[in-house]
């Protein structure tokens, strides 16, 4: 189930993301430590201990001194949403491009394709309810931003820095299919189809904690080079 198609451009071009959605799965299936979540409706993988365990303890050193509440983009803002912590890491710091450049070793994308990496702090209670990480391209956000700050996001790579004691998993309500968050785990997936239009079976929640904190980092990667900014 895919989008409505809108105008093509440089910045949603199907079949540029087709081809990229292509050669990302063809390197993680040849990948000896990733295994593909055999849907058939959404290319989904997982890598267990793709993170050391001192990397993950880094990186929740670095979530618990910078997150705040996080943020919706203007005008999808809705009451309760997206309750959670969160912080663009510092993309100078040598461990954080150690750890995007092996990422993006896995993946084989280019790092420069990708907007800077995020933390994100699940205390109890907290959540993000059912969403897209694709752009929705009616939305104002798209046309007055993101089409031209790197255009349409093909993949998105996130890992689980710990275990909750319960709850946090990532659901797929629409493939019936939840990860539970494992310590050093990445998850990737391709937020499109086969037709390089974006994929509406990608819908997606980190579901409640119920007991103690969840924290993750995400990675999105973009069709064009991202022309963001990381802002301290």
């Amino acid at each position: 189930m895919n989008a409505p198609a809108t105008k093509t451009t440089r910045n949603n071009s199907p079949k540029r993301l087709a081809g990229i959605g292509r050669s990302v799965a063809d390197r993680l299936n040849a990948h000896p430590n990733v295994q593909w979540l055999e849907s058939p409706h959404a290319q989904l993988f997982v890598c267990q201990n793709f993170l050391s365990d001192k990397d993950c303890d880094l990186l929740i050193n670095m979530i618990d001194a910078q997150a705040i509440p996080s943020s919706l983009y203007t005008g999808t803002e809705r009451e309760g949403y997206r309750t959670s912590y969160s912080c663009n890491v510092d993309p100078h710091d040598k461990d954080i491009q150690r750890i995007e450049q092996s990422i993006c070793d896995l993946v084989g994308l280019e790092n420069s394709h990708s907007e800077v990496m995020q933390g994100q702090r699940y205390e109890v209670g907290q959540q993000f309810k059912d969403h897209h990480d694709f752009f929705h391209e009616t939305e104002e956000y798209w046309t007055k931003g993101e089409e031209k700050n790197g255009g349409q996001r093909s993949w998105t790579a996130m890992v689980y820095l710990n275990e909750p004691e319960e709850g946090g998993a990532t659901a797929f309500p629409q493939l019936e299919y939840q990860v539970e968050p494992r310590k050093g785990m990445l998850l990737t997936w391709n937020n499109m189809g086969p037709d390089g239009r974006p994929n509406l079976n990608t819908l997606h929640a980190g579901t409640p904690v119920v007991k103690g904190t969840k924290y993750i980092i995400t990675k999105w990667f973009r069709l064009n080079p991202w022309r963001g900014r990381w802002v301290q």
